[in-house]
């Protein structure tokens, strides 16, 4: 486990999914369950890397958890070390309070840190605000194409309402920032996880 200090002496921990301690697991998974009834135990495609990072209490309290989710992409004959969020969630005593933005700030850090070359999710477009309050941008103009290539699941599907968020950390991702405008990206992250 990785570990940060955050709100009031709160930790940050990051850990492999598979090697989140029992006690943590079971407090996000009903933070998930809260949130998406009938999904909070569903673990990730683990060949996606998942990495989850909580929020929590000096005295063990999880207050918000998310998942960080990697894989390469190709964009225009270049080969990108891809990373995004998924199942972003703040218990809701704990909401209103800063701790999701401050999680998820933490968790663009710790992308920008690992070597990707880019970050880049979708969320609904209410939450657009509060994902560019913890320094991610929204990508104009951009979709995510989940799913795989056979069976894609686009985020302009009819009856969502997503935008796309990104940052470019790495020089190689910088130069290829412009190609990811305004463009329909094949991000293909298999069936288990349809779109991160």
């Amino acid at each position: 486990m990785n570990e940060a200090k955050g709100l009031a002496g709160m930790d940050i921990g990051m850990y492999a999914e598979d090697y989140l301690p029992e006690q943590f697991r079971v407090q996000a998974q009903a933070l998930r369950e809260e949130a998406w009834p009938g999904l909070g135990g569903i673990p990730h495609d683990p060949a996606l890397n998942p990495l989850t990072i909580l929020l929590v209490t000096p005295g063990g309290e999880v207050t918000a958890v998310l998942d960080v989710l990697r894989k390469d992409i190709e964009r225009e004959g270049v080969r990108y070390r891809a990373a995004g969020l998924s199942s972003v969630v703040t218990a809701e005593a704990h909401q209103g309070k800063g701790h999701g933005r401050q999680l998820v700030a933490a968790a663009r850090e710790m992308i920008a840190k690992s070597g990707a070359d880019l970050g880049i999710f979708t969320c609904d477009r209410p939450l657009r605000g509060f994902y560019e309050g913890a320094g991610w941008r929204v990508l104009e103009g951009a979709v995510l194409v989940g799913g795989t290539p056979e069976a894609p699941f686009p985020s302009d599907r009819p009856g969502f309402d997503k935008v796309t968020l990104a940052d470019f950390f790495t020089e190689r991702g910088r130069r290829g920032a412009a190609s990811f405008r305004d463009a329909r990206i094949g991000l293909y992250p298999g069936e288990i996880d349809r779109l991160w």
